[in-house]
């Protein structure tokens, strides 16, 4: 059986906080512009900062994997 931890309020703050500094981090590297300028401009519409971040990070990963 997993082991549940309850993460408060402070922790979140603290998670929120890292993830925000590393996501401006990585949206104002060379390596996230030249994806993103290769993306169609369909893949863009409404996607939040947050998500391409997270998608470029996923297919860097799967790249690096492979």
């Amino acid at each position: 059986m997993a082991a549940s931890r309850s993460i408060d309020s402070k922790q979140l703050s603290d998670h929120a906080r890292i993830w925000y500094s590393l996501k401006c981090a990585i949206a104002s590297s060379s390596g996230f512009r030249s994806w993103k300028s290769e993306l169609a401009e369909g893949d863009m519409d409404n996607t939040s900062l947050d998500a391409l971040v997270r998608r470029y990070l996923r297919e860097t990963l799967e790249t690096l994997a492979y």
